[in-house]
Protein backbone atom coordinates (compact mmCIF):
# COMPACT_ATOMS: atom_id res chain seq x y z
CA UNK A 1 0.00 0.00 0.00
CA UNK A 2 1.26 3.45 -0.98
CA UNK A 3 2.28 5.88 1.80
CA UNK A 4 -0.42 8.62 2.30
CA UNK A 5 0.78 11.89 0.54
CA UNK A 6 1.61 14.14 2.87
CA UNK A 7 -0.24 17.92 1.37
CA UNK A 8 2.76 20.72 1.15
CA UNK A 9 1.22 23.82 1.89
CA UNK A 10 2.35 27.15 -0.03
CA UNK A 11 3.93 30.49 0.70
CA UNK A 12 1.40 32.87 1.35
CA UNK A 13 2.05 36.35 0.28
CA UNK A 14 0.10 39.19 1.90
CA UNK A 15 -0.10 42.63 3.28
CA UNK A 16 1.80 43.11 6.38
CA UNK A 17 3.06 46.65 7.76
CA UNK A 18 6.68 46.37 8.45
CA UNK A 19 9.10 48.74 10.87
CA UNK A 20 12.55 48.87 8.62
CA UNK A 21 13.83 50.62 11.10
CA UNK A 22 13.24 52.66 14.65
CA UNK A 23 11.29 56.21 14.94
CA UNK A 24 9.91 56.24 10.94
CA UNK A 25 5.84 55.01 10.09
CA UNK A 26 5.64 52.10 9.45
CA UNK A 27 5.88 50.61 5.41
CA UNK A 28 2.65 48.35 3.92
CA UNK A 29 4.39 45.95 1.95
CA UNK A 30 4.02 42.42 0.39
CA UNK A 31 5.36 39.70 2.63
CA UNK A 32 5.84 36.00 2.31
CA UNK A 33 4.55 33.98 5.32
CA UNK A 34 6.66 30.84 5.00
CA UNK A 35 4.48 27.41 5.68
CA UNK A 36 4.32 26.50 9.13
CA UNK A 37 7.17 24.02 10.78
CA UNK A 38 6.18 20.90 12.60
CA UNK A 39 4.37 22.26 16.06
CA UNK A 40 3.71 25.15 14.74
CA UNK A 41 0.34 27.44 13.42
CA UNK A 42 -0.13 29.88 10.70
CA UNK A 43 -3.30 32.38 11.13
CA UNK A 44 -4.79 34.95 9.71
CA UNK A 45 -5.43 37.89 11.64
CA UNK A 46 -8.95 39.69 12.09
CA UNK A 47 -8.46 42.30 14.24
CA UNK A 48 -4.73 43.35 15.95
CA UNK A 49 -4.78 46.35 18.44
CA UNK A 50 -2.23 49.06 19.22
CA UNK A 51 -0.44 48.85 22.20
CA UNK A 52 2.09 51.31 24.03
CA UNK A 53 4.65 48.40 23.91
CA UNK A 54 4.46 48.29 20.49
CA UNK A 55 5.26 51.91 20.18
CA UNK A 56 8.11 51.05 22.76
CA UNK A 57 10.36 48.93 20.10
CA UNK A 58 9.46 51.76 17.82
CA UNK A 59 11.36 54.55 19.74
CA UNK A 60 13.82 52.32 21.52
CA UNK A 61 12.73 52.15 24.68
CA UNK A 62 12.06 48.18 24.52
CA UNK A 63 14.80 47.14 22.54
CA UNK A 64 14.02 44.63 19.32
CA UNK A 65 15.95 43.72 16.03
CA UNK A 66 15.19 45.36 12.67
CA UNK A 67 13.61 45.17 10.00
CA UNK A 68 10.32 43.64 12.05
CA UNK A 69 6.65 43.14 11.90
CA UNK A 70 5.47 44.19 15.57
CA UNK A 71 1.69 43.78 16.68
CA UNK A 72 1.15 41.19 19.72
CA UNK A 73 -2.65 41.47 20.60
CA UNK A 74 -4.83 40.21 18.09
CA UNK A 75 -7.09 37.12 17.38
CA UNK A 76 -7.87 35.55 14.38
CA UNK A 77 -8.85 32.04 12.86
CA UNK A 78 -6.24 29.27 12.03
CA UNK A 79 -5.30 28.78 8.18
CA UNK A 80 -3.09 25.58 8.70
CA UNK A 81 -1.26 23.60 11.02
CA UNK A 82 2.71 22.50 11.23
CA UNK A 83 3.20 18.61 11.92
CA UNK A 84 2.26 17.04 14.98
CA UNK A 85 -0.82 19.89 16.19
CA UNK A 86 -3.31 17.94 17.45
CA UNK A 87 -5.20 20.49 19.67
CA UNK A 88 -5.60 22.76 17.04
CA UNK A 89 -7.22 22.40 13.94
CA UNK A 90 -7.65 25.11 10.37
CA UNK A 91 -11.10 26.97 10.82
CA UNK A 92 -10.22 27.37 15.00
CA UNK A 93 -10.34 30.99 16.13
CA UNK A 94 -7.65 31.60 18.34
CA UNK A 95 -5.61 34.74 20.61
CA UNK A 96 -2.00 34.68 19.96
CA UNK A 97 0.07 34.55 23.33
CA UNK A 98 3.16 37.14 24.13
CA UNK A 99 3.37 35.01 26.82
CA UNK A 100 3.63 31.37 25.73
CA UNK A 101 2.47 28.59 27.68
CA UNK A 102 4.30 25.36 27.33
CA UNK A 103 3.31 23.39 30.27
CA UNK A 104 6.67 21.64 30.85
CA UNK A 105 8.88 24.07 32.66
CA UNK A 106 9.54 25.23 35.86
CA UNK A 107 7.94 28.53 35.00
CA UNK A 108 4.32 26.98 33.76
CA UNK A 109 4.69 23.92 36.23
CA UNK A 110 4.75 26.02 39.25
CA UNK A 111 1.32 28.24 41.34
CA UNK A 112 3.25 30.95 41.76
CA UNK A 113 4.60 31.93 37.84
CA UNK A 114 2.94 32.39 34.60
CA UNK A 115 6.39 33.63 32.45
CA UNK A 116 6.97 30.59 30.29
CA UNK A 117 10.96 30.05 29.88
CA UNK A 118 10.37 29.87 26.34
CA UNK A 119 8.71 33.60 25.98
CA UNK A 120 10.55 36.15 23.58
CA UNK A 121 10.09 39.09 26.00
CA UNK A 122 13.33 38.90 27.91
CA UNK A 123 15.54 37.33 24.99
CA UNK A 124 14.20 40.22 22.49
CA UNK A 125 16.23 37.81 19.55
CA UNK A 126 13.20 38.55 17.40
CA UNK A 127 13.12 34.45 16.20
CA UNK A 128 10.96 31.74 16.32
CA UNK A 129 11.70 28.97 18.56
CA UNK A 130 14.13 27.53 16.28
CA UNK A 131 16.40 30.39 15.47
CA UNK A 132 14.87 31.19 11.91
CA UNK A 133 12.01 33.54 10.57
CA UNK A 134 8.97 32.85 8.63
CA UNK A 135 8.61 36.48 7.06
CA UNK A 136 10.79 37.57 4.25
CA UNK A 137 10.16 40.98 2.54
CA UNK A 138 12.16 42.31 -0.78
CA UNK A 139 14.49 39.00 -0.12
CA UNK A 140 15.00 40.47 3.44
CA UNK A 141 14.29 38.37 6.52
CA UNK A 142 11.78 39.92 8.36
CA UNK A 143 11.95 39.64 12.80
CA UNK A 144 8.94 38.51 15.05
CA UNK A 145 8.15 40.41 17.81
CA UNK A 146 7.55 38.78 21.09
CA UNK A 147 6.86 35.19 19.09
CA UNK A 148 3.59 36.56 17.89
CA UNK A 149 3.89 39.76 14.95
CA UNK A 150 0.63 40.51 14.10
CA UNK A 151 0.56 43.59 12.24
CA UNK A 152 -0.02 41.19 8.81
CA UNK A 153 -2.78 39.55 7.30
CA UNK A 154 -1.14 36.55 8.35
CA UNK A 155 1.37 35.00 10.57
CA UNK A 156 3.17 32.27 12.17
CA UNK A 157 2.98 30.95 15.86
CA UNK A 158 4.49 28.19 17.98
CA UNK A 159 1.97 26.19 18.85
CA UNK A 160 2.67 27.45 23.02
CA UNK A 161 1.93 30.88 21.37
CA UNK A 162 -1.92 30.23 20.71
CA UNK A 163 -5.14 29.98 22.43
CA UNK A 164 -8.17 28.48 20.87
CA UNK A 165 -11.23 30.16 21.98
CA UNK A 166 -15.27 30.05 21.67
CA UNK A 167 -16.10 29.58 18.06
CA UNK A 168 -18.58 32.55 18.95
CA UNK A 169 -16.43 34.94 20.04
CA UNK A 170 -16.30 38.19 18.89
CA UNK A 171 -12.98 38.99 17.29
CA UNK A 172 -13.06 42.43 16.83
CA UNK A 173 -13.73 42.41 20.42
CA UNK A 174 -11.91 39.58 22.08
CA UNK A 175 -8.30 40.61 20.84
CA UNK A 176 -8.02 43.16 23.69
CA UNK A 177 -7.59 39.59 26.16
CA UNK A 178 -4.36 39.46 24.02
CA UNK A 179 -2.86 41.88 26.19
CA UNK A 180 -4.41 44.98 27.18
CA UNK A 181 -7.61 43.93 29.25
CA UNK A 182 -5.93 40.22 30.63
CA UNK A 183 -2.52 42.63 31.71
CA UNK A 184 -4.61 45.41 33.45
CA UNK A 185 -7.74 43.02 34.95
CA UNK A 186 -5.10 41.09 36.44
CA UNK A 187 -2.89 42.98 37.59
CA UNK A 188 -5.45 43.60 39.94
CA UNK A 189 -7.10 40.20 40.64
CA UNK A 190 -4.54 37.50 40.05
CA UNK A 191 -0.92 39.45 40.95
CA UNK A 192 -2.19 42.24 43.50
CA UNK A 193 -4.97 40.08 44.59
CA UNK A 194 -6.90 43.35 46.00
CA UNK A 195 -9.04 42.70 48.54
CA UNK A 196 -12.74 44.26 49.40
CA UNK A 197 -12.97 47.66 51.03
CA UNK A 198 -9.13 48.23 49.72
CA UNK A 199 -7.74 51.65 48.83
CA UNK A 200 -6.59 51.36 44.95
CA UNK A 201 -3.76 53.72 42.56
CA UNK A 202 -3.65 53.42 39.24
CA UNK A 203 -0.99 55.23 37.94
CA UNK A 204 -1.75 55.58 34.02
CA UNK A 205 -5.01 55.82 32.36
CA UNK A 206 -4.24 54.09 28.65
CA UNK A 207 -6.27 50.77 28.08
CA UNK A 208 -4.16 48.50 30.40
CA UNK A 209 -4.64 50.74 33.35
CA UNK A 210 -8.06 51.06 32.78
CA UNK A 211 -8.57 47.67 33.11
CA UNK A 212 -6.37 47.96 36.54
CA UNK A 213 -9.31 50.09 37.45
CA UNK A 214 -12.20 47.65 36.23
CA UNK A 215 -9.99 44.74 37.95
CA UNK A 216 -10.45 46.40 41.27
CA UNK A 217 -13.69 47.20 40.97
CA UNK A 218 -14.51 43.53 40.85
CA UNK A 219 -12.36 42.80 43.75
CA UNK A 220 -14.46 44.88 45.70
CA UNK A 221 -12.04 48.18 46.15
CA UNK A 222 -13.64 50.97 48.04
CA UNK A 223 -11.45 53.96 46.80
CA UNK A 224 -9.52 53.77 43.06
CA UNK A 225 -7.88 56.88 42.63
CA UNK A 226 -6.79 57.14 38.90
CA UNK A 227 -3.87 59.14 38.62
CA UNK A 228 -2.98 60.77 35.07
CA UNK A 229 -1.56 63.66 33.38
CA UNK A 230 -4.22 63.70 30.48
CA UNK A 231 -7.64 65.09 32.76
CA UNK A 232 -9.62 64.09 29.43
CA UNK A 233 -8.84 60.49 30.45
CA UNK A 234 -11.05 60.83 33.64
CA UNK A 235 -14.70 60.22 32.43
CA UNK A 236 -14.07 56.92 30.89
CA UNK A 237 -11.83 56.27 34.34
CA UNK A 238 -14.97 57.05 36.37
CA UNK A 239 -17.65 55.49 33.84
CA UNK A 240 -15.00 52.09 34.83
CA UNK A 241 -15.13 52.45 38.43
CA UNK A 242 -12.73 55.34 39.60
CA UNK A 243 -14.04 57.06 42.74
CA UNK A 244 -11.44 59.83 42.80
CA UNK A 245 -9.22 61.32 39.89
CA UNK A 246 -6.10 63.38 40.05
CA UNK A 247 -3.35 65.33 37.59
CA UNK A 248 0.04 65.56 39.37
CA UNK A 249 0.20 68.97 37.17
CA UNK A 250 -2.50 70.32 39.50
CA UNK A 251 -0.41 70.39 42.63
CA UNK A 252 3.24 71.52 43.27
CA UNK A 253 4.47 69.01 45.83
CA UNK A 254 5.30 65.19 45.02
CA UNK A 255 2.26 62.81 43.74
CA UNK A 256 3.26 60.69 46.30
CA UNK A 257 2.41 63.30 49.30
CA UNK A 258 -0.65 64.53 47.58
CA UNK A 259 -1.88 60.37 47.51
CA UNK A 260 -0.56 60.20 51.13
CA UNK A 261 -2.75 63.20 52.57
CA UNK A 262 -6.27 61.77 50.62
CA UNK A 263 -5.90 58.43 52.13
CA UNK A 264 -4.73 59.55 55.31
CA UNK A 265 -1.96 56.76 55.58
CA UNK A 266 -0.96 56.33 52.00
CA UNK A 267 -3.27 53.19 49.25
CA UNK A 268 -3.27 49.69 50.04
CA UNK A 269 -2.38 48.74 46.32
CA UNK A 270 -0.90 51.03 43.88
CA UNK A 271 -0.02 50.15 40.06
CA UNK A 272 2.49 51.32 37.91
CA UNK A 273 1.28 51.26 34.11
CA UNK A 274 3.07 53.93 32.71
CA UNK A 275 6.76 52.83 32.20
CA UNK A 276 8.28 55.38 33.55
CA UNK A 277 10.96 55.17 36.45
CA UNK A 278 9.78 58.40 38.24
CA UNK A 279 6.01 56.94 38.13
CA UNK A 280 7.25 53.70 39.28
CA UNK A 281 9.00 55.18 42.48
CA UNK A 282 5.82 57.20 43.44
CA UNK A 283 3.81 54.47 43.38
CA UNK A 284 5.79 52.61 45.82
CA UNK A 285 5.72 55.75 47.81
CA UNK A 286 2.28 56.12 48.22
CA UNK A 287 1.70 52.89 49.65
CA UNK A 288 0.88 52.14 53.28
CA UNK A 289 4.63 51.97 54.63
CA UNK A 290 4.27 48.79 56.00
CA UNK A 291 1.81 46.79 54.05
CA UNK A 292 1.51 48.54 50.62
CA UNK A 293 1.68 46.61 48.05
CA UNK A 294 2.99 48.70 44.46
CA UNK A 295 3.14 46.44 41.11
CA UNK A 296 4.92 47.21 38.15
CA UNK A 297 2.71 47.14 35.60
CA UNK A 298 3.99 49.35 32.73
CA UNK A 299 7.22 47.94 30.18
CA UNK A 300 10.24 49.51 32.10
CA UNK A 301 12.53 51.55 29.68
CA UNK A 302 15.84 49.90 28.09
CA UNK A 303 18.85 50.57 29.82
CA UNK A 304 17.46 52.99 32.97
CA UNK A 305 18.15 52.18 36.04
CA UNK A 306 16.24 52.78 39.21
CA UNK A 307 17.11 54.96 42.42
CA UNK A 308 14.69 55.21 45.29
CA UNK A 309 15.00 55.35 49.15
CA UNK A 310 15.08 51.57 50.73
CA UNK A 311 13.58 52.86 53.97
CA UNK A 312 10.47 52.71 51.24
CA UNK A 313 10.88 48.56 51.16
CA UNK A 314 12.46 48.57 54.47
CA UNK A 315 9.57 49.41 56.39
CA UNK A 316 7.47 46.45 55.07
CA UNK A 317 5.68 47.76 51.88
CA UNK A 318 6.11 45.22 48.77
CA UNK A 319 7.08 45.62 45.45
CA UNK A 320 6.45 43.52 42.28
CA UNK A 321 6.40 42.81 39.18
CA UNK A 322 3.11 41.72 36.18
CA UNK A 323 3.46 40.34 33.34
CA UNK A 324 0.46 39.87 31.36
CA UNK A 325 -1.65 39.69 34.59
CA UNK A 326 -0.14 36.94 36.04
CA UNK A 327 -2.27 34.32 34.04
CA UNK A 328 -1.17 31.36 32.67
CA UNK A 329 -2.10 32.20 28.97
CA UNK A 330 -3.04 29.31 27.46
CA UNK A 331 -5.64 28.31 30.10
CA UNK A 332 -7.03 31.60 31.20
CA UNK A 333 -7.41 33.19 28.15
CA UNK A 334 -9.80 30.46 26.98
CA UNK A 335 -11.62 31.12 30.39
CA UNK A 336 -11.81 35.23 30.10
CA UNK A 337 -13.12 34.42 26.83
CA UNK A 338 -16.18 32.85 28.08
CA UNK A 339 -16.36 35.44 31.03
CA UNK A 340 -16.78 37.81 28.39
CA UNK A 341 -19.13 35.50 26.51
CA UNK A 342 -21.25 36.03 29.76
CA UNK A 343 -21.01 39.83 30.11
CA UNK A 344 -18.99 39.04 33.57
CA UNK A 345 -17.05 42.20 32.47
CA UNK A 346 -17.25 44.57 29.38
CA UNK A 347 -14.94 45.17 26.50
CA UNK A 348 -16.13 48.03 24.51
CA UNK A 349 -15.48 51.38 26.52
CA UNK A 350 -11.74 50.26 25.88
CA UNK A 351 -12.22 50.34 22.35
CA UNK A 352 -12.68 54.09 21.04
CA UNK A 353 -11.22 53.65 17.50
CA UNK A 354 -11.63 51.15 14.52
CA UNK A 355 -9.44 51.73 11.53
CA UNK A 356 -8.40 49.75 8.53
CA UNK A 357 -5.46 48.07 8.72
CA UNK A 358 -3.61 50.07 5.95
CA UNK A 359 -3.94 52.88 8.54
CA UNK A 360 -2.13 52.02 10.96
CA UNK A 361 -0.27 55.15 11.15
CA UNK A 362 -2.87 57.16 11.93
CA UNK A 363 -3.54 54.54 14.43
CA UNK A 364 -0.14 55.31 16.13
CA UNK A 365 -0.36 59.03 16.37
CA UNK A 366 -4.08 58.37 18.10
CA UNK A 367 -2.01 57.04 20.64
CA UNK A 368 0.61 58.92 20.73
CA UNK A 369 -1.52 62.56 21.19
CA UNK A 370 -3.50 60.56 23.79
CA UNK A 371 -6.61 60.49 22.01
CA UNK A 372 -7.45 57.02 21.73
CA UNK A 373 -7.50 54.32 24.60
CA UNK A 374 -7.03 51.34 21.71
CA UNK A 375 -7.76 51.03 18.32
CA UNK A 376 -8.37 48.47 16.99
CA UNK A 377 -6.99 47.57 13.59
CA UNK A 378 -9.26 45.16 11.31
CA UNK A 379 -8.81 43.55 7.78
CA UNK A 380 -11.99 43.92 6.18
CA UNK A 381 -13.71 47.04 4.73
CA UNK A 382 -16.90 47.28 6.24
Amino acid sequence: MAPAKVKLLAVIKCKAAVMWEANKPFSIEEVEVAPPKAHEIRVKIVATGICRSDDHVITGALVMPFPIILGHEAAGIVESVGQGVTSIKPGDKVIPLFVPYCGECSSCLSSKSNLCIKNNISSGGGFMLDGTTRFTCKGKAIHHFLGTSTFTEYTVLHESFVAKIDPAAPLEKVFLIGCGFSTGYGAAVQTAKVEPGSICAIFGLGGVGLSVIMGCKAAGASRIIAVDINSDKFAKAKELGATDCVNPRDFKKPIHEVLIEMTGHGVDYAFEVVGHIETMVAALACCHYNYGVSVVVGVPPAAQKITFDPMLLFTGRTWKGSVFGGWKSKDSVPKLVADYMKKIFVLDPLITHRLHFTKINEGFDLLRTGKSIRTVLVFQDS
